[in-house]
């Protein structure tokens, strides 16, 4: 097989949604729907601490800006209430 078209299929086409963005923001969107909103901020919590540790074999730095990302559903709602712009 020729190498210029061998790397043509390999790459995905552009704005399919097969990069690192549009799956963190599929998986924002899945969370958002599925979990409720006072566990959210539990569960970025844990993927942040779970993160820090990435390290170990299991774990990854993956989970940080994932727990971030989880996290800060809850907390924009959460700031705009206490500061009155609800």
């Amino acid at each position: 097989m020729n190498w210029k078209r061998w790397k043509a299929k390999a790459r995905p086409a552009s704005g399919g949604g097969h990069g690192l963005r549009a799956r963190l923001a599929r998986m924002l969107v899945r969370v958002r729907r599925n979990v409720p909103a006072g566990l959210r901020l539990v569960l970025g919590g844990l993927l942040i601490a779970g993160g820090i540790l990435g390290f170990l074999p299991v774990l990854g730095f993956w989970m940080v800006p994932l727990g971030i990302g989880i996290a800060a559903l809850d907390i924009k709602p959460l700031w705009a209430r206490i500061s009155g712009r609800d």
